[in-house]
């Protein structure tokens, strides 16, 4: 099954391959793990409710082409997934990724998020883009300071827990297109 139109993406060091049938295990283990959940706000769920979501993207994200969702892979190493999709929250597309815990504290989010900037801006045409940070993810709120993010408000969910709704430009000032400093990628149609 050859994924519709979601282009493989490369920066430095990171390559964004749309979902395959074989990187099934990889995605259940990374949105299984504990951490990656607190960090993403997000209640850990039974594996077979993921595996289903992974079959999803597979018969109905990528035929019905509605958004752009990678696995993320280091020298043929699993370390990630990113996405640009709409936000329900606000007009607009949000970015959405998440690492690997071993794979944190090396650059990798911010390289991540500029690839998805770069993508969002030169192949979808976007002008900005959105991002959802949990309160108490310092980390990730950081890297988005250092990359232009701007609070915009925040969301306070029915079990009071606060997510930081964000934005940015996917263009820096005098640049004629591109996310500023976003390392460069090629795209290949798949």
């Amino acid at each position: 099954m050859t994924p519709a139109m979601t282009p493989v993406l490369r920066t430095e060091r990171l390559e964004f391959l749309p979902y395959r049938p074989e990187h099934e295990d990889a995605f259940v283990a990374l949105l299984r793990d504990e951490e990656v959940c607190r960090r993403m706000g997000q209640e850990r769920v039974p594996e077979p409710q993921i595996r289903e979501l992974f079959r999803a993207i597979l018969t109905d994200v990528y035929p019905q082409r509605r958004f752009d969702i990678w696995g993320l892979w280091q020298a043929g190493v699993h370390v990630g997934h990113a996405e640009v999709k709409p936000t329900g929250n606000v007009d607009g597309h949000e970015l959405v990724t998440a690492l690997a815990p071993g794979h944190w504290g090396r650059g990798l989010g911010g390289e991540a998020v500029r690839g998805l900037l770069r993508h969002a801006a030169d192949n979808l045409g976007l002008a900005e883009a959105y991002g959802m940070v949990g309160a108490d993810n310092t980390a990730s709120l950081a890297m988005c300071r250092r990359l232009g993010f701007r609070h915009v408000r925040d969301v306070v969910a029915d079990d009071g827990s606060v997510t930081k709704l964000l934005v940015v430009s996917t263009r820096a000032p005098g640049e004629a297109t591109g996310a500023g400093g976003a390392a460069p990628f090629v795209e290949d149609p798949v």
